[in-house]
């Protein structure tokens, strides 16, 4: 962990703190005058912002800090959800006016991104139609069989090719697994037909998305208008029907607004989560309307493929409890990796 990082963490967690306090709680022994000049830097890229004078200055991290530095999760979660210090309401702010002015990717991540963003157009210049399709094909069987294995879904990948490929269920698991896959199917074949139906996206696409992937599943397919709790985490989402509707309006137009196709298609992913606007289904969602937007501008999608599922988990929590991106960011960015060294 950089120095940087390791005054923002302990900031993040101890606002309001001096120099000195700053000095005895990090772990890094460091002289005056080397703290000075990294908080100095720090304030020079808005991650940290200074209040008093003298003796009396005082150092917390800027909302950009917030969202993004790196929190460890190991550390994070060591402490039980009644232990951990968290944001337990929703964070109006945060779509807002946070977000809109924070940039997710760094120069060094964005270059990263960007190449591997060429080698996959390269890669699909080079294919026919027919090899095209085959390739979607076997991507879009990974992340059914992913996105329906992180919400508790038990069958293989192996059983999830047979079911989607020649429409075998498996002996022993329940109907409702098996359309929660062929559903994952249904959506993805729908976003292939009409690509650019997210290339701008709106409440009304999110609940359609969410009608095809929880059809005959017996949800409520409209925006929730009762209260829902989360596994795990003490963050409550809203529970009021209008405010969902407006937070959903004002992600659509934070989406909208960003020019970078990889903060699109990131947040889409945590705040679709965040806001939890249906009864059930919202991760799934997200993971495909994420990819809706990755395809409407012809970039690579995500299959989800290798993600830890508790890893996905806990960086969803570390979103709702403490708004950071940190963990989740670099799950995005390992499974693009992934999806462009593997497929196509």
């Amino acid at each position: 962990m950089s120095l940087c990082n390791e005054i923002l963490e302990y900031l993040h967690y101890h606002p309001e703190s001096s120099r000195s306090e700053i000095t005895d709680g990090i772990t890094t022994k460091i002289s005056s005058a080397t703290l000075k000049r990294a908080i100095s830097e720090a304030v020079k890229q808005n991650l940290i912002h200074v209040t008093g004078k003298g003796k009396a200055t005082k150092y917390n991290i800027t909302p950009q800090a917030h969202v993004l530095i790196t929190l460890n999760i190991d550390t994070y979660f060591e402490k039980e959800i009644d232990e951990r210090i968290v944001q337990q309401g929703f964070n109006f702010d945060l779509i807002q006016q946070i977000l809109p002015y924070v940039t997710l990717f760094s120069d060094e991540e964005l270059r990263h991104l960007t190449n591997l963003q060429k080698t996959f157009a390269q890669n699909v210049s080079r294919l026919s139609s027919l090899e095209y399709t085959k390739e979607m094909e076997r991507l879009s069987i990974d992340l059914s069989w992913k996105s329906s294995q992180i919400e508790g879904n038990t069958y293989s990948l192996l059983e999830t090719e047979r079911l989607l490929t020649e429409k075998e269920e498996a002996k022993g698991k329940s109907k409702e697994e098996a359309i929660m896959l062929l559903n994952h199917k249904d959506s993805l074949k729908f976003i292939l037909q009409e690509p650019d139906y997210l290339e701008t996206l709106t409440v009304t696409h999110i609940e359609d998305i969410h009608s095809i992937l929880t059809k005959d599943l017996n949800v409520d397919h409209n925006i929730r208008s009762r209260r829902v709790g989360i596994t795990g985490t003490n963050y409550r989402p809203l529970d009021n029907e209008f405010q969902i509707r407006e937070a959903m309006r004002d992600t659509c137009d934070l989406i909208n607004g960003k020019s970078c196709v990889f903060e699109k298609a990131l947040l889409v992913l945590v705040l679709l989560s965040y806001i939890q606007p249906f009864a059930d289904g919202n991760k799934r969602t997200a993971r495909i309307v994420s990819n809706a937007i990755l395809i409407a501008n012809k970039y690579c999608p995500l299959s989800f493929r290798t993600v830890d599922s508790i890893d996905y988990k806990k960086a969803m929590l570390i979103f709702y409890e403490q708004n950071n991106i940190s963990a989740f960011k670099r799950i995005f960015m390992e499974q693009f990796e992934f999806a462009v060294n593997t497929y196509f």
